[in-house]
């Protein structure tokens, strides 16, 4: 499916967000299909009239599953610097998760070691330093719970391969939908219950604050946690 107009969450001569649909993937992987990345250039090629293609640079990803805000950059300097402020933790990332299971603790802060087998795409999370093994980090906040199922606010203050999904699955509270890390069930739609729903950074030309949001997915469930 085309980007179009609505998809865009903000744009100016450094930078492009978009709300990401559940499903799309962000680089061009095995399957074939048409990433995200791509869709985004002719996006821009497209509205500013450029024949010979346009430049964009992937700033971080989401995992295809997931839905919400990913940032692009328009430009080599934006991207370089755009690096540099994730590498630097200097940015402020949040996330929706839904999860079926309370936590113990209505908030808390996360801190394990994970280890990722690429040939299984999975990552195994581990309360201790073990070799090989990466450092992580996330604070959660549970803001609600409605017909069963536990919103909860996530902020990833390091960057990992599915952070955030393994470790709410090690703490016991594996996010809807996600049969990969504990979930009893998939969704049919390719989906699990965790959205990109803000950045907040420093622009990298402008040095001005900036905040994206992303609203939920339309598809049924998210709806009933909009207003958070």
């Amino acid at each position: 499916m085309a980007i179009t107009d609505a998809d865009i969450l903000y744009e100016d001569n450094h930078l492009i967000a978009v709300n990401k649909r559940a499903g799309d993937i962000v680089q061009v992987d095995e399957t074939g299909d048409e990433p995200l990345d791509e869709q985004v250039k002719k996006y821009i090629a497209a509205k500013y009239d450029k024949p010979g293609g346009a430049f964009l640079g992937v700033v971080h990803r989401l995992d295809r599953p997931v839905s919400g805000l990913i940032l692009f950059a328009k430009t080599s300097k934006a991207l370089d610097r755009m690096n540099a402020i994730f590498k630097n933790r200097e940015i402020k990332k949040t996330y929706f998760a839904v999860v079926r299971k309370k936590p113990a603790k209505p908030q808390g802060k996360l801190v394990d070691w994970l280890i990722k087998n690429p040939k299984k795409n999975v990552v195994t999370a581990y309360d201790h330093q073990v070799q090989g093994s990466q450092y992580c980090e996330l604070d959660y906040q549970l803001l609600a719970e409605i017909d069963g199922y536990y919103l909860l606010r996530v902020n990833p203050l390091t960057g990992r391969s599915h952070q955030i999904r393994v470790q709410l699955s090690n703490m016991g509270c594996p996010i809807v939908g996600d049969n990969k890390y504990g979930y009893p069930r998939g969704s049919k739609k390719g989906s699990i219950c965790l959205h990109a729903r803000q950045l907040e950074f420093i622009h990298p030309v402008k040095k001005e604050p900036v905040k994206i949001f992303a609203k939920l997915p339309k598809d049924g469930f998210w709806e009933k946690f909009e207003k958070f």
